[in-house]
Protein backbone atom coordinates (compact mmCIF):
# COMPACT_ATOMS: atom_id res chain seq x y z
CA UNK A 1 0.00 0.00 0.00
CA UNK A 2 0.91 3.48 -0.79
CA UNK A 3 0.04 7.03 0.82
CA UNK A 4 -0.19 9.17 -1.84
CA UNK A 5 -1.22 12.72 0.26
CA UNK A 6 2.76 13.78 0.65
CA UNK A 7 3.08 13.84 -3.13
CA UNK A 8 0.49 15.83 -3.84
CA UNK A 9 1.92 18.88 -1.94
CA UNK A 10 5.58 18.66 -3.07
CA UNK A 11 4.96 20.85 -5.98
CA UNK A 12 3.38 24.34 -6.16
CA UNK A 13 0.63 25.46 -7.79
CA UNK A 14 2.39 27.47 -10.33
CA UNK A 15 3.84 24.32 -11.98
CA UNK A 16 0.54 22.58 -13.03
CA UNK A 17 -1.91 19.91 -11.38
CA UNK A 18 -0.25 16.37 -10.29
CA UNK A 19 -1.68 13.47 -12.31
CA UNK A 20 -1.55 9.49 -11.16
CA UNK A 21 -1.28 7.34 -14.07
CA UNK A 22 -2.50 3.89 -14.47
CA UNK A 23 -2.65 1.43 -17.38
CA UNK A 24 -5.90 0.15 -18.77
CA UNK A 25 -4.12 -2.06 -22.10
CA UNK A 26 -1.92 -0.59 -23.74
CA UNK A 27 -3.13 3.01 -23.20
CA UNK A 28 -2.07 5.19 -20.36
CA UNK A 29 -5.30 7.13 -18.38
CA UNK A 30 -4.73 10.09 -15.55
CA UNK A 31 -6.89 11.57 -12.44
CA UNK A 32 -6.11 14.09 -10.51
CA UNK A 33 -4.11 12.87 -7.86
CA UNK A 34 -5.82 14.90 -5.52
CA UNK A 35 -8.63 13.03 -5.45
CA UNK A 36 -6.37 10.01 -5.07
CA UNK A 37 -6.12 8.20 -1.42
CA UNK A 38 -4.18 5.55 -1.92
CA UNK A 39 -3.45 2.46 -3.90
CA UNK A 40 -4.00 -1.36 -2.99
CA UNK A 41 -2.58 -4.43 -4.28
CA UNK A 42 -5.22 -6.61 -6.51
CA UNK A 43 -6.81 -8.50 -3.66
CA UNK A 44 -10.04 -10.56 -2.77
CA UNK A 45 -13.29 -8.88 -4.08
CA UNK A 46 -16.29 -10.42 -3.04
CA UNK A 47 -18.89 -10.23 -6.02
CA UNK A 48 -21.95 -8.67 -5.09
CA UNK A 49 -25.59 -10.53 -6.98
CA UNK A 50 -27.21 -8.24 -9.24
CA UNK A 51 -24.71 -5.38 -9.51
CA UNK A 52 -24.17 -3.29 -12.67
CA UNK A 53 -21.44 -5.11 -14.91
CA UNK A 54 -18.85 -2.43 -13.87
CA UNK A 55 -18.93 -3.36 -10.06
CA UNK A 56 -17.12 -5.58 -9.82
CA UNK A 57 -17.90 -6.22 -6.25
CA UNK A 58 -16.66 -4.70 -2.68
CA UNK A 59 -13.25 -5.15 -0.75
CA UNK A 60 -12.61 -4.41 2.82
CA UNK A 61 -10.62 -1.49 3.24
CA UNK A 62 -9.83 -1.15 7.14
CA UNK A 63 -13.05 -2.37 8.42
CA UNK A 64 -14.96 0.06 5.77
CA UNK A 65 -16.43 -1.83 2.84
CA UNK A 66 -16.58 -0.06 -0.39
CA UNK A 67 -17.28 -0.88 -4.01
CA UNK A 68 -14.86 -2.03 -6.94
CA UNK A 69 -15.36 -0.23 -10.16
CA UNK A 70 -13.69 -2.48 -12.92
CA UNK A 71 -12.41 0.39 -15.50
CA UNK A 72 -11.76 -2.01 -17.85
CA UNK A 73 -15.62 -2.90 -18.28
CA UNK A 74 -16.52 0.70 -17.87
CA UNK A 75 -14.45 1.21 -20.98
CA UNK A 76 -15.90 -1.31 -22.90
CA UNK A 77 -12.49 -3.06 -23.11
CA UNK A 78 -12.25 -6.88 -23.31
CA UNK A 79 -11.98 -8.98 -19.68
CA UNK A 80 -8.61 -9.79 -18.51
CA UNK A 81 -7.00 -12.13 -16.13
CA UNK A 82 -5.30 -9.65 -13.50
CA UNK A 83 -2.51 -9.80 -12.76
CA UNK A 84 0.20 -9.18 -9.54
CA UNK A 85 0.49 -6.23 -10.82
CA UNK A 86 -3.61 -4.91 -11.07
CA UNK A 87 -4.09 -2.21 -8.63
CA UNK A 88 -7.08 -0.35 -6.67
CA UNK A 89 -6.48 2.64 -6.89
CA UNK A 90 -8.49 3.91 -4.16
CA UNK A 91 -10.32 7.39 -4.46
CA UNK A 92 -12.48 9.78 -2.25
CA UNK A 93 -15.29 12.03 -3.92
CA UNK A 94 -17.34 14.18 -1.82
CA UNK A 95 -17.23 11.93 0.81
CA UNK A 96 -18.30 8.85 -1.02
CA UNK A 97 -14.71 6.07 -1.06
CA UNK A 98 -14.91 3.88 -4.22
CA UNK A 99 -12.03 1.49 -5.45
CA UNK A 100 -11.29 1.63 -9.37
CA UNK A 101 -9.29 -1.94 -10.40
CA UNK A 102 -6.44 -1.00 -13.10
CA UNK A 103 -4.13 -3.24 -14.95
CA UNK A 104 -1.29 -1.40 -12.79
CA UNK A 105 0.14 1.67 -11.81
CA UNK A 106 2.83 3.72 -13.98
CA UNK A 107 3.68 7.18 -12.69
CA UNK A 108 2.47 10.26 -10.96
CA UNK A 109 3.16 13.04 -13.33
CA UNK A 110 3.17 16.96 -12.99
CA UNK A 111 1.77 18.66 -16.08
CA UNK A 112 1.69 22.45 -16.79
CA UNK A 113 -1.63 23.55 -17.36
CA UNK A 114 -0.33 24.79 -21.27
CA UNK A 115 -0.01 20.83 -21.49
CA UNK A 116 -3.41 19.70 -20.94
CA UNK A 117 -5.28 20.07 -24.06
CA UNK A 118 -9.59 19.44 -24.03
CA UNK A 119 -10.90 16.69 -24.83
CA UNK A 120 -11.94 15.91 -28.61
CA UNK A 121 -14.90 16.65 -29.85
CA UNK A 122 -15.95 12.87 -30.77
CA UNK A 123 -19.71 13.28 -31.69
CA UNK A 124 -22.45 11.45 -30.17
CA UNK A 125 -21.41 8.25 -30.58
CA UNK A 126 -18.31 7.90 -28.85
CA UNK A 127 -19.11 8.77 -24.55
CA UNK A 128 -16.19 11.69 -24.23
CA UNK A 129 -18.27 13.11 -21.00
CA UNK A 130 -15.25 10.83 -18.78
CA UNK A 131 -12.17 12.80 -20.44
CA UNK A 132 -11.56 15.76 -18.96
CA UNK A 133 -8.33 16.50 -21.49
CA UNK A 134 -5.61 14.58 -22.61
CA UNK A 135 -1.80 15.29 -22.39
CA UNK A 136 1.36 14.25 -24.26
CA UNK A 137 4.18 12.51 -22.30
CA UNK A 138 7.09 11.93 -23.78
CA UNK A 139 5.46 9.94 -27.32
CA UNK A 140 2.56 8.72 -25.56
CA UNK A 141 -0.83 10.86 -25.09
CA UNK A 142 -2.74 10.51 -21.42
CA UNK A 143 -6.13 10.38 -21.38
CA UNK A 144 -7.42 12.44 -18.36
CA UNK A 145 -10.22 11.09 -16.59
CA UNK A 146 -12.72 12.98 -14.63
CA UNK A 147 -13.65 10.59 -12.00
CA UNK A 148 -16.51 12.35 -10.84
CA UNK A 149 -18.17 11.86 -14.01
CA UNK A 150 -16.71 8.21 -14.84
CA UNK A 151 -18.46 7.26 -11.09
CA UNK A 152 -21.76 8.87 -11.50
CA UNK A 153 -21.81 6.44 -14.59
CA UNK A 154 -20.76 3.75 -12.99
CA UNK A 155 -23.86 3.20 -10.66
CA UNK A 156 -21.23 2.58 -7.90
CA UNK A 157 -23.35 2.89 -4.76
CA UNK A 158 -23.25 -0.76 -4.08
Amino acid sequence: MERLGALSGQIGAAAGAQYLTFRLGDEEYGLDILKVQEIRSYAAITPLPNAPPAVKGVMNLRGQIIPVVDLRVTFGMRPTEYTRFAVVIVVSIVGKIVGLLADGVSDVLTMARTDVQPAPDFGAPVEARLISGMAKTGEKLVILLDVERLLDGADHDA
